[in-house]
């Protein structure tokens, strides 16, 4: 299944993501974060002020400001680490920094569609017991196999521009139901965005897509605006299927080796629990579940006596 067009957007402003994240970054920390004194004087700001990381950094307060102005040119890797240090940030948070400081020429990259290779589709179909997917860097749903469709509903029936995490966790009210953790689904796919948007600034899909959902989701603007990044690799989701109930899955995703920007994610459960079995009967209804899969809990079907 390979990318489909959709509309675009301008360009995401490099140096205005720059000069917020660092904002956001310092706002967070406080003196006694840093080892630093609090004599209890009143800040007009939260967090640290510039003069106060530009002395934990090690640079001039001037240079920390054209900095945090969105002004990175010619700014050494060792400076950045400086700041990262001073900052606290994760190893995302700066390779984020690094991305939004010292861009490399991506345009051409970012307007290549995305494709799946034949084999890596045929590798997810064999995978009939476990749900599993690729996910583009724009949240962008790639390729599934039919597990995939019947835990979380059947993507072949949506227009492919809708085939998208981003889309469907703010604005299909059934994802919602389905994750019991619904908020921390969101952030993981701001966060996700947020990475992404800083190594194709200039890619106009990806600046589209913020921006239809900056319109359309408050619960989006507001998560958008922390300017929070990370990487999430593998953990734990705990879904409400509307045919067998609670399940707690295990997800690992894996970036491929030939393309970092697609990502294959898998679901498993513990063997022998409950979940283990729920997503057995979930293979064995077939389509069935996969159709009751895209349905809100009140409105699904209930399984044949059959299945």
């Amino acid at each position: 299944m390979d990318e489909q067009p959709d509309s675009t957007g301008p360009a995401l402003d490099r140096r205005a993501e720059l000069s917020e994240f660092l904002r956001t970054r310092r706002a967070r920390l406080k003196p006694e974060d840093v080892g630093l004194p609090d004599f209890g004087r009143h800040r007009r700001v939260p967090g640290l002020r510039r003069e106060e990381l530009a002395q934990l950094a090690g640079v001039s307060v001037a240079y920390y400001t054209r900095l945090e102005q969105g002004n990175g040119r010619n700014v050494s890797a060792e400076v950045l680490d400086s700041i990262a240090r001073a900052l606290r940030l994760t190893d995302a948070e700066h390779a984020h920094l690094t991305h939004l400081a010292k861009p490399k020429h991506k345009k051409k990259q970012a307007a290549r569609p995305q494709q799946v290779r034949v084999a890596l589709q045929q590798l997810i179909d064999a995978m009939d017991a476990v749900p599993a997917y690729v996910v583009g860097r724009r949240a962008e749903v790639l390729a599934w196999n039919r597990m995939a469709a019947a835990v979380f509903g059947d993507w072949a029936e949506l227009p492919p521009a809708e085939r998208n995490w981003a889309r469907m966790v703010f604005l299909k009210p059934e994802y919602r139901d389905l994750f019991v953790d619904w908020e921390q689904k969101a952030i993981d796919i701001v966060c996700a965005l947020r990475m992404n948007a800083g190594c194709y600034p200039d890619d106009p899909r990806l600046s589209a897509l913020v921006g239809e959902l900056s319109v359309k989701s408050e619960e989006f603007r507001r998560l958008w605006a922390t300017h929070d990044v990370k990487e999430k690799s593998h953990g734990v989701k705990h879904l409400r299927h509307p045919l067998v109930g609670e399940l707690f899955l295990n997800f690992e995703g894996l970036k491929l080796a030939d393309d970092g920007d697609q990502t294959l994610v898998t679901y498993h459960a513990e063997p022998g629990s409950a979940s283990a079995e729920a997503l057995r009967l979930l293979a064995a209804w077939g389509t069935d579940a996969t159709r009751a899969g895209s349905q809100s809990p009140s409105t699904s079907p209930s399984p044949s006596p059959s299945a």
